[in-house]
């Protein structure tokens, strides 16, 4: 069939925060069940799409990435015209701010983009269950980058619970240098410290969410931290600079402090850079235009 032409179009691609990560067994498939709470940040990439010559073109700036099918954002592509039985000409542009292996979904939010653009420009072909089914073939975190909304997500990450009138938190994110490898965290995680029943940590603040600082969780936290301290120093730093709360975000090695005003986290983001190795970002909660 023959492609489509279209004009230039770019998207922002947001970062997410786990303030809630509970692992409740892992699966045959080599997947974990989880009971996570995410939260879309306006810590973001950029991505352009435009027409071109045959095949998928990648070209990336800013934090260096590959651009080849090791992409995330070239693996969806494929994958997108793969499942529409269309020839692609496209070429794409990243620009790379959200740091790499560094719990903060930005791959998995860049491939959920490159779906929802494709299936924009192409008309739509896939409704919204074939989308979230391509989605979950990319990744666990992908399918929640597909509606980026404040929600509990269950089983692998498709499972998804929007919450409504999230309260408007500001975030300070700490991203020391190291880089951790997801799958090495899960290998050498202990699951039987973990438990399937973790409806109680969020049925008392359904009503009420302004609490969640107090009840941050991540059962992957004790496993990097072992390996990499600094991510206590961290914690310990957020707690002086009057954070809320401070956690790890998913496999690490980010650690974010939830502050209740811009003016609080503004503070803290000073305090927090004279005092810690490490990028460190200030953003609030990111909302699709």
């Amino acid at each position: 069939m023959e492609d489509c032409a279209f004009p230039p179009t770019t998207v922002e691609t947001p970062a997410k925060l786990n303030l809630i990560l509970k692992v409740v067994g892992k699966r045959g498939d080599g997947y974990h069940d989880l009971f996570s709470l995410m939260v879309p940040i306006n810590l973001v990439d950029r991505l352009t799409f435009l027409s071109g010559p045959p095949g998928i073109h990648l070209t990336c700036h800013g934090i260096p990435v590959p651009d080849n099918e090791s992409n995330l954002v070239v693996r969806a592509a494929k994958t997108f015209f793969s499942r529409i039985g269309r020839n692609p000409s496209l070429v794409m542009s990243l620009a790379k701010n959200i740091p790499v292996a560094a719990g903060l979904g930005g791959g998995s939010s860049d491939g959920a983009a490159t779906l929802k653009v494709l299936n924009k420009l192409y008309g739509e072909p896939l409704d919204a269950d074939g989308l979230a089914e391509t989605a979950l073939t990319l990744g666990a975190d992908v399918p929640f980058f597909l509606y980026n909304l404040p929600s509990i997500a269950r089983g692998v990450g498709e499972r998804l619970e929007p919450i409504p009138a999230w309260p408007e938190y500001w975030y300070v994110i700490v991203t020391p240098p190291v880089s951790v490898s997801t799958a090495w965290v899960y290998n050498n995680l202990k699951l039987e410290l973990t438990t399937s029943k973790n409806d109680y940590i969020v049925n008392p603040l359904r009503k009420d969410w302004s609490a969640i600082g107090t009840v941050l969780e991540n059962d992957l936290e004790t496993v990097t931290t072992a390996r990499y301290p600094v991510i206590k120093s961290i914690k310990k730093a957020f707690v002086e600079a009057g954070a809320d709360g401070a956690l790890m975000s998913g496999s690490g090695p980010s650690v974010f402090g939830v502050f209740r005003s811009e003016e609080a986290a503004r503070r803290a983001e000073r305090y927090i850079s004279s005092r810690v190795e490490g990028r460190v970002f200030l953003a609030g909660q990111f909302k699709e235009e």
